[in-house]
Protein backbone atom coordinates (compact mmCIF):
# COMPACT_ATOMS: atom_id res chain seq x y z
CA UNK A 1 0.00 0.00 0.00
CA UNK A 2 1.08 3.76 -1.30
CA UNK A 3 0.88 7.03 -1.11
CA UNK A 4 0.18 9.79 1.65
CA UNK A 5 -3.66 10.95 1.36
CA UNK A 6 -4.80 14.09 3.14
CA UNK A 7 -8.51 14.00 5.33
CA UNK A 8 -10.35 14.62 9.00
CA UNK A 9 -11.94 12.64 11.14
CA UNK A 10 -15.39 14.09 11.74
CA UNK A 11 -16.66 15.43 15.29
CA UNK A 12 -17.91 11.46 15.41
CA UNK A 13 -14.94 10.00 15.09
CA UNK A 14 -15.41 9.08 11.73
CA UNK A 15 -12.35 9.14 9.30
CA UNK A 16 -12.69 8.36 5.27
CA UNK A 17 -10.59 5.56 3.72
CA UNK A 18 -9.02 6.53 0.55
CA UNK A 19 -10.50 4.50 -2.62
CA UNK A 20 -7.43 2.74 -3.32
CA UNK A 21 -6.61 1.84 0.03
CA UNK A 22 -9.75 0.63 0.80
CA UNK A 23 -9.18 -2.00 -2.62
CA UNK A 24 -6.32 -3.38 -0.52
CA UNK A 25 -7.46 -3.48 2.67
CA UNK A 26 -11.09 -4.60 2.01
CA UNK A 27 -14.15 -4.06 3.80
CA UNK A 28 -12.74 -5.31 7.43
CA UNK A 29 -9.60 -4.49 8.86
CA UNK A 30 -7.53 -3.94 12.42
CA UNK A 31 -6.15 -0.83 13.50
CA UNK A 32 -4.37 -0.18 16.61
CA UNK A 33 -1.12 1.18 18.07
CA UNK A 34 2.08 1.72 16.53
CA UNK A 35 5.83 1.88 17.51
CA UNK A 36 5.59 5.47 16.75
CA UNK A 37 2.66 8.44 18.10
CA UNK A 38 0.82 7.06 15.04
CA UNK A 39 -1.98 3.98 14.49
CA UNK A 40 -1.22 1.18 12.23
CA UNK A 41 -4.30 -0.50 10.25
CA UNK A 42 -3.69 -3.90 9.15
CA UNK A 43 -5.88 -5.89 6.26
CA UNK A 44 -8.08 -9.11 7.96
CA UNK A 45 -5.09 -11.09 6.48
CA UNK A 46 -2.59 -9.78 8.01
CA UNK A 47 -4.18 -9.26 11.13
CA UNK A 48 -4.60 -13.37 11.17
CA UNK A 49 -0.87 -13.60 10.07
CA UNK A 50 0.09 -11.64 13.07
CA UNK A 51 -1.97 -13.46 15.37
CA UNK A 52 -0.75 -16.52 14.72
CA UNK A 53 2.51 -15.82 14.92
CA UNK A 54 2.32 -14.04 18.28
CA UNK A 55 0.17 -17.49 19.30
CA UNK A 56 3.63 -19.55 18.51
CA UNK A 57 5.25 -17.77 21.13
CA UNK A 58 6.25 -17.94 24.46
CA UNK A 59 3.72 -16.94 26.66
CA UNK A 60 6.34 -14.35 28.32
CA UNK A 61 6.28 -12.99 24.43
CA UNK A 62 2.36 -12.81 24.31
CA UNK A 63 2.62 -10.82 27.02
CA UNK A 64 4.13 -8.06 25.58
CA UNK A 65 1.94 -8.11 22.73
CA UNK A 66 -0.89 -7.41 25.08
CA UNK A 67 -1.35 -3.62 24.02
CA UNK A 68 -1.73 -4.33 20.31
CA UNK A 69 -4.28 -6.43 20.86
CA UNK A 70 -5.95 -4.84 24.11
CA UNK A 71 -6.34 -1.13 22.06
CA UNK A 72 -6.72 -2.56 18.53
CA UNK A 73 -10.41 -1.63 17.08
CA UNK A 74 -11.84 -4.55 14.06
CA UNK A 75 -13.29 -1.90 11.65
CA UNK A 76 -15.63 -2.63 9.27
CA UNK A 77 -16.26 0.15 6.24
CA UNK A 78 -19.97 2.47 6.34
CA UNK A 79 -21.60 2.65 3.13
CA UNK A 80 -19.27 5.95 2.48
CA UNK A 81 -15.83 4.42 3.25
CA UNK A 82 -15.50 5.48 6.38
CA UNK A 83 -14.69 4.05 9.66
CA UNK A 84 -15.37 5.18 13.04
CA UNK A 85 -12.14 5.45 15.37
CA UNK A 86 -12.04 5.43 19.58
CA UNK A 87 -11.88 8.18 21.23
CA UNK A 88 -9.18 5.51 22.88
CA UNK A 89 -7.17 5.18 19.96
CA UNK A 90 -7.14 8.88 18.30
CA UNK A 91 -6.04 9.84 21.58
CA UNK A 92 -2.94 7.07 22.30
CA UNK A 93 -2.37 7.67 18.35
CA UNK A 94 -1.97 11.35 18.72
CA UNK A 95 -4.54 12.38 16.59
CA UNK A 96 -5.51 14.88 18.52
CA UNK A 97 -6.23 17.60 15.21
CA UNK A 98 -9.23 16.51 13.35
CA UNK A 99 -7.03 17.01 10.49
CA UNK A 100 -5.08 13.37 9.42
CA UNK A 101 -2.61 11.98 6.84
CA UNK A 102 -2.88 8.55 6.06
CA UNK A 103 0.19 7.04 4.66
CA UNK A 104 0.24 3.47 2.78
CA UNK A 105 3.28 1.69 3.93
CA UNK A 106 3.72 -1.27 2.16
CA UNK A 107 1.80 -4.04 3.67
CA UNK A 108 0.03 -1.36 6.48
CA UNK A 109 -1.40 2.07 6.47
CA UNK A 110 -0.95 4.78 9.25
CA UNK A 111 -3.22 7.23 10.43
CA UNK A 112 -1.01 10.46 11.74
CA UNK A 113 -1.66 13.82 13.05
CA UNK A 114 -1.18 16.16 9.95
CA UNK A 115 0.90 17.93 11.24
CA UNK A 116 2.80 15.60 13.07
CA UNK A 117 3.17 13.57 9.43
CA UNK A 118 4.41 16.38 8.14
CA UNK A 119 7.52 16.44 10.38
CA UNK A 120 8.30 12.97 10.48
CA UNK A 121 7.99 13.19 5.96
CA UNK A 122 10.62 15.87 6.39
CA UNK A 123 13.17 14.06 8.74
CA UNK A 124 12.23 10.88 6.73
CA UNK A 125 12.90 12.19 3.03
CA UNK A 126 16.45 13.74 3.19
CA UNK A 127 18.62 12.28 0.33
CA UNK A 128 20.84 10.45 3.10
CA UNK A 129 17.75 9.15 4.69
CA UNK A 130 16.51 7.78 1.08
CA UNK A 131 20.34 6.89 0.01
CA UNK A 132 21.00 4.88 3.10
CA UNK A 133 17.38 2.79 2.55
CA UNK A 134 18.16 1.84 -0.99
CA UNK A 135 21.65 0.74 -0.06
CA UNK A 136 20.11 -1.29 2.97
CA UNK A 137 17.60 -2.93 -0.16
CA UNK A 138 20.71 -3.36 -1.97
CA UNK A 139 18.76 -1.25 -4.78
Amino acid sequence: MTGIYQHSIDAKGRLFIPARLREELGDTFYVTLSMQKCLSIYSLENWERFEDKVSMMEKSEQTRMRPLFAHAQRCDLDGQGRILLSKDLRTRGGLLDNNVAIVGVGRTVEIWDANAWEIEDEKETTPENIEKVLKELHV
